[in-house]
């Protein structure tokens, strides 16, 4: 989770070795379904939410990790995310296994001591209760929508940094 999920999605898509991006909420109580407008209350415990399925091989879960704190959230801000403000646009991550898990935590220990940062590191590593999809028309918004407003603000200079900061990784045609 790094704030609205159409930018996340959007330049993990075009990551080498991104298999799959896909946009949805996770963070809140397992079992519970929720929509767009729950989630957009900030109520439920869900963040807007991207799940990155990466064939190892080719990408390392280091290496997203760099991409995520370089040019898609900045983890000092706490509940929001550019123009979003509210539970559901924290920066979080949901590891799957204990691997993910002690990599996370090292990340994250790292950019606190790095300097990098005025403020805090307030990511948050949250334990993984489920996924859920979020609407087909949140999918792939930004290659479906290049010249939407918001997109075309704060989620394209996302897109520019990815190129621009880690051209060994970047391809032009976003993953399925």
């Amino acid at each position: 989770a790094g704030g609205c999920f159409w930018g996340v999605e959007g330049v993990f898509s075009h990551v080498k070795g991104v298999v799959l991006a896909k946009s949805g909420y996770a963070g809140g109580p397992k079992g519970r379904r929720v929509g767009y407008e729950d989630v957009s209350t900030g109520t439920t415990g869900f963040a807007e939410a991207v799940a990155v399925t990466y064939d190892p091989r080719q990408v390392s879960y280091g290496t997203l990790l760099r991409v995520f704190f370089s040019v898609i959230t900045d983890p000092t801000t706490l509940n929001y995310q550019g123009p979003d403000h509210g539970a559901q646009y924290r920066s979080a991550l949901f590891p799957l296994n204990g691997e993910q898990d002690r990599a996370a935590r090292a990340y994250l220990v790292q950019l606190g001591r790095s300097g990098l940062w005025e403020g805090p590191i307030v990511t948050r590593l949250e334990r993984f209760t489920g996924f859920q999809d979020a609407d087909d028309y949140h999918q792939n918004f930004l290659s479906k929508n290049p010249r939407h407003p918001y997109i075309l603000r704060w989620d394209m200079p996302k897109l520019a940094a990815l190129k621009t900061m880690f051209p060994a990784l970047y391809r032009d045609r976003p993953s399925a």
